[in-house]
């Protein structure tokens, strides 16, 4: 066992925590340091929580009464016998910077939907986020369409949203977000994406579709949504992003920030990662390769990736292949931290980071959330599919929820 990974683990089984971290070729006022957490752990063998990401409610605000900012972090089981045969959402709460967590509670607006005989619906890969101008936690996902509860492939796919009362602790129905008439619309998802909210209200949120609907090949665009803390509206959106030539299924999973003025927005493809930057979030420079700094391919494919931003810096969170985890399903482990050149459009190989160390199983499906002007939290889950070789039990794995902790040294103003 790595050095890194041996520390991690047991700051997270609650032993003292790992050196401070400071990237290369970062500023030198900006440092960090690292924690890991278990938030939940055990399974029953046969489902295991998956897609596990918080939103945070800021003190004295949006119903929150507390000094310390509300975490509501949502999840939701997945049958480890089936593919993508997931539940309906639960979530987890902490009043208290994550020191304690009440939950999990299910809650009816989020569950699936009988839409007729054998058919159901359910929401799923979701991202809850704090909606500032309406002082509203506003979560986004997808659909997943199941027939006798298995796939269902004559189904659409609709991007969807709920919102969360804080005073209540509850969340509303889910919905889907109404977008044009088009064909291109019949199958469009906000599964696994990050947004950004504009200081207007507006929500900016990358979604993926199938121009053609029979095609799996899919695009990818960001829509511009009016939110009034109830409905989430579409508006219009922006350039229709696609690889030439194409790439297995297209683009998706696409995951949007806003740094220094500038948008910068990572997609996931078959093969390799992509980035690309746009002036106003709705148009878009041509697609490139993620890169390090040294030209070298970064090696994350088939996953998403999420930003981590800091407004005196730029941070990228991924997967990849070349550390030590070709044991680990489509390398999907360790999840790993790095600044990001936001000029050059690479990622410097020297700042590169465990933030949560592997342990056998995947951990693609991860989330980030703004806790503080001082904290950022990374959330991931072993999610226990396709065990590794000398099985799970050989790396302890055990369905945990982790929580990688950055704490800045500097405030961050973004």
């Amino acid at each position: 066992m790595s050095t890194s990974r041996r520390t991690l683990l047991a700051a997270a089984a609650g032993l003292p925590l790992a050196q401070t971290a400071l990237p290369a070729n970062a500023p030198a006022t900006l440092r960090y340091d690292l924690g890991l957490a278990v938030i939940h752990a055990g399974w029953d063998g046969n489902k295991c929580y998956v897609h596990s990401r918080a939103g945070a409610i800021p003190p004295f605000t949006g119903g929150n009464q507390s000094r310390f900012p509300i975490v509501v972090m949502t999840t939701q089981k997945h049958f480890v016998r089936g593919n993508d045969i997931f539940d309906g959402l639960e979530d987890f709460r902490s009043p208290d910077l994550g020191r304690s967590w009440q939950g999990p509670v299910a809650h009816a607006g989020l569950q699936r939907r009988r839409m007729g005989p054998g058919i159901e619906v359910a929401p799923c890969d979701f991202t809850p986020q704090w909606h500032a101008a309406t002082a509203r936690l506003l979560g986004t996902g997808k659909t997943f369409w199941y027939k006798d509860n298995e796939q269902y492939s004559a189904s659409p796919s609709d991007p969807i949203y709920a919102v969360y009362d804080t005073r209540r602790r509850t969340w509303s129905a889910w919905q889907r977000i109404k977008l044009p008439a088009l064909p291109k619309f019949k199958n469009c998802s906000a599964g696994c994406t990050q947004r950004v909210d504009l200081p207007s209200g507006d929500v900016l949120l990358p979604v993926y579709f199938r121009p053609q609907p029979d095609n799996t090949d899919h695009r990818v665009t960001v829509l511009r949504c009016g939110f009034d803390g109830q409905t989430l509206r579409y508006l219009e959106h922006g350039d229709e992003l696609e690889l030439e030539p194409k790439q297995g299924d297209g683009l998706s999973e696409p995951s949007l920030t806003r740094f220094q003025g500038r948008f910068y927005l990572t997609l996931r493809t078959v093969d390799r990662a992509y980035v690309t930057s746009s002036e106003d979030g709705l148009h878009y420079a041509p697609l490139r390769p993620w890169r390090f700094d040294d030209g070298r391919e970064l090696g994350s494919y088939n996953t998403q990736q999420h930003w981590v931003t800091h407004s005196e810096g730029l941070f990228l969170v991924y997967t990849r292949r070349g550390v030590n985890n070709d044991h680990v399903f489509r390398h999907r482990a360790p999840l790993l931290l790095a600044r990001v050149d936001p000029q050059k459009l690479v990622v410097l190989r020297d700042s590169e980071q465990i933030i949560v160390p592997e342990t056998g199983t995947r951990m693609g499906n991860f989330g980030v959330v703004h806790i503080s002007p001082l904290e950022t939290w990374v959330i991931t889950t072993e999610w226990m599919q396709q065990p590794p070789p000398g099985g799970f039990e050989k790396y302890g794995s055990n369905n945990r929820i982790f929580c990688a902790k950055i704490k800045w040294s500097r405030v961050n103003r973004s």
